[in-house]
C-alpha cells in the first residue's frame, strides 16, 4: 500500500480535482483507535487495485481536514471511515469493522 498523506484542506481541494479522471480513496485514521488500526491493517494486507489512489489522513492531527471532508462529500464523521471519491463527489463511504479492500473494489467505477 503507498498511501499518500492528505494533510491540509489544499491536499482535498487537489484530490477532489484528480478524481475527474482517477477514482481517489480517503482512509480517516485515528491511531489511537484499535478498530482503526485493524482496518488499516486489513487493507495493507491487501492488493492494490490499480489507477487508484488511497489517501491517509490522521484525523486526530488534522481535525481541519475531517471536517472538511464531512461538510465537502455530505458523510457523517465516522472513523476508521473509507469514502471512495468520484468526479468530485462521494459514491461509497463505510466505517469500522465494514471496511474491506473487496467492497472499495466493487464500487469503482469501471
Amino acid at each position: 500500500m503507498n498511501w499518500k498523506p492528505l494533510t491540509s484542506l489544499e491536499d482535498l481541494y487537489s484530490l477532489q480535482k484528480l478524481s475527474e479522471v482517477t477514482p481517489q480513496i480517503i482512509f480517516k485514521h485515528s491511531t489511537r483507535c484499535s478498530i482503526s488500526v485493524m482496518a488499516k491493517s486489513r487493507l495493507e494486507r491487501e492488493e492494490v487495485p490499480e489507477g487508484v489512489v488511497f489517501h491517509y489522513l490522521d484525523l486526530l492531527q488534522h481535525r481541519n481536514v475531517s471536517a472538511a471532508i464531512a461538510e465537502s462529500f455530505h458523510v457523517h464523521h465516522e472513523s476508521p471511515q473509507i469514502l471512495v471519491i468520484w468526479k468530485g463527489e462521494c459514491i461509497y463511504d463505510e466505517s469500522h469493522n465494514t471496511i474491506s479492500m473487496a467492497d472499495i473494489i466493487e464500487q469503482l467505477p469501471s
